[in-house]
């Protein structure tokens, strides 16, 4: 997974330097020569800007240091929230000193850094500065950067060049107890093979901090991949990052990598986020995997057609897609200052497009009005499908889903247990039907595997008692619907469950009481209903199972469903006569 994070380098990205950083910097602070504050400008949209070559200090972990240059309110301006722990407004103060006297440092080899200086060491200017993010309703924990007379500091070559001097010099310095000594060149003992590019090197003792998982269980100053702060996690007497050696050129490429694409192509889902990118680069509107978390709205199947209109160039070579492309996805979150990785999967770029084909065309279902194909879901929608509301959603659930669609696995039963348990209780409090979870039932039997006589539309052949007598008891609740249409609580309210569970039991009462609803029909109609449940009574072939199991009440919600939407579909679609009183 490393390994081809290093190996990605997208055109927008800059190369990565050890040192630096991108940061999402939200305020920009514009001061005069004489060290005046002119303005403050808010950066991008509501978390702000990504600017690349922010100074990033090594070695944080002793306490007290700040980054050069950017740096937080709260250590810039000691800005803090109401109530702040005193320890930590102590710790910040320390970190404020260290900032100031760092850049005073730097003015006296940069005098463009004069003004900073003054600016910074005038408490009045921090004042007037600190009022005027409480009014802008800044957070302490925002980045903000600076523009000195006009100018951005961090274009300026003597600056990053002093920071580049300054940063090489504290790096070569070992402590021995109080005293600290410069590490000869000519050492080489603590030399080690690097784990991302086998080169024989000086390996980076910590390495540097991914940032934006904050929204999955991230910390707002970022988790570390790869750490080592447990006596567990070490072996062999190896001290911290050394336990995965790395160079510090690598480490900064994965991170920087990694940040990118939190940033620019990642999903949320669930507690979790999907990160993903191509070996060759995919352009938005020929990326499956964006297919599947909102697809293309040009036409009602767009998803689909175009993945087949993709995979269908890529075997022709009349598309600009590269060939031989593999895709990577990388499932993330926070734990505890920590990055969890949860899932990575990777294949064959046009094996992906047979996938997501796969997935749109196994969720297929008519709609609940039975007159077109549902528009195909968002993968979000069919995981909503399952819970009551997104927010129930268990990050585990949603992972196993998404290597469901990529994977083309078979959906796990207790995913199905659950969307049947939502659709009976969708049915009870008088709901529109859901059209992704009718389409994940239908998927289920498909990747199931066998013949499951599994079809979008009604299948009046299809051959499992279970799905007639779903039929059954959707033609009987429109019976009752079209002789009595001011009916309150009807069958369907009343007994969906026990005919699900028990059809023997519940399914011939009902039809003893349908003749009650026949004789408040005019003839012609009466007939018509007459004429349908013989149909349907023709296929369970007179014998109504006794009870029914799981799969199969999944089956009796399937044939219930599609019956509904043949009927309300009328004549149209279905040679039905159009259905009185039946409500849409």
């Amino acid at each position: 997974m490393l390994h081809e994070l290093i190996k990605y380098d997208p055109p927008e990205l800059p190369p990565s330097e050890p040192g630096f950083t991108t940061r999402t910097i939200r305020w920009l602070v514009e001061i005069s020569t004489n060290g005046k504050l002119i303005n403050v400008l808010p950066l991008g949209d509501n978390k702000g800007e990504q600017v690349s070559k922010c100074p990033e200090m090594h070695n944080m972990v002793a306490g007290g240091r700040a980054h050069f240059l950017v740096e937080t309110l709260q250590t810039v301006v000691l800005l803090f929230k109401t109530n702040e722990d005193s320890k930590k407004i102590a710790g910040t103060e320390e970190k404020h000193k260290y900032f100031k006297e760092m850049l005073r440092q730097a003015a006296i080899a940069v005098p463009d850094l004069v003004s900073l200086t003054t600016f910074i060491s005038d408490e009045n200017q921090l004042a007037l500065l600190r009022e005027r993010f409480g009014k802008e309703k800044a957070k302490p924990t925002d980045w903000l950067s600076w523009r000195i007379a006009g100018e951005d500091p961090l274009q300026n070559y003597a600056i990053l060049n002093w920071w580049r001097n300054w940063r090489d010099k504290d790096k070569s310095k070992v402590k021995f107890g109080e005293k600290e000594k410069t590490r000869k060149s000519s050492q080489k003992t603590n030399n080690m093979i690097c784990y991302l590019t086998g080169q024989i090197l000086e390996p980076v003792s910590t390495t540097p901090k991914i940032t934006g998982l904050s929204g999955v269980g991230g910390l707002s100053m970022g988790d570390v991949m790869v750490g080592f702060d447990k006596d567990a996690f070490c072996s062999f007497g190896l001290e911290q990052a050394r336990n995965a050696a790395m160079s510090e050129v690598a480490a900064r490429k994965y991170v920087d990598v990694l940040n990118y694409l939190i940033k620019n192509h990642s999903r949320k889902l669930a507690n979790t986020l999907v990160v993903h990118w191509f070996k060759e680069t995919v352009t938005q509107e020929n990326d499956p995997l964006a297919f599947l978390f909102e697809p293309p709205e040009i036409t009602e199947a767009a998803a689909l057609g175009s993945a087949k209109q993709i995979l269908e160039a890529l075997r022709t070579g009349q598309r600009p897609t590269p060939t031989n492309n593999r895709y990577f996805a990388l499932t993330i979150s926070g734990a505890s200052g920590r990055v969890m990785v949860r899932d990575w999967i990777e294949g064959s770029f046009e094996e992906l497009i047979r996938k997501i084909e796969q997935w749109f065309s196994d969720l297929e279902i008519i709609d609940r009005d039975g007159n077109n194909l549902a528009r195909d879901p968002k993968f979000m929608a069919v995981c909503g499908a399952i819970v009551r509301d997104l927010k129930d959603l268990p990050a585990p659930t949603a992972a196993t889903l998404w290597r469901v669609a990529l994977a083309g696995l078979p959906i796990p039963q207790p995913f199905i247990a659950q969307a049947l348990a939502r659709f009976r209780a969708d049915l009870i409090d008088d709901k529109s039907f859901n059209h992704a979870r009718m389409g994940l039932i239908k998927a289920y039997f498909i990747r199931k595997g066998g013949n499951h006589s599994m079809s979008a539309y009604l299948n009046k052949e299809h051959p499992a008692p279970a799905y007639q007598c779903g039929r059954l008891l959707a033609m009987l609740a429109s019976l009752q619907r079209a002789a009595l249409p001011d009916v309150g609580a009807g069958i369907v309210q009343r007994y969906y469950v026990a005919a699900s569970q028990t059809p023997g039991l519940t399914l011939g009462r009902l039809i003893g009481n349908s003749k009650n609803h026949l004789n408040k029909l005019d003839s012609g109609l009466a007939f018509w209903y007459e004429d349908q449940i013989a149909e349907i009574w023709s296929h369970i072939k007179d014998y109504i199972p006794t009870t029914l199991n799981l799969e199969q009440q999944t089956l009796f919600a399937l044939g219930y469903y599609q019956q509904i939407a043949a009927n309300r579909a009328g004549k149209k679609n279905n040679t039905n006569e159009p259905i009185k009183g039946e409500k849409v």
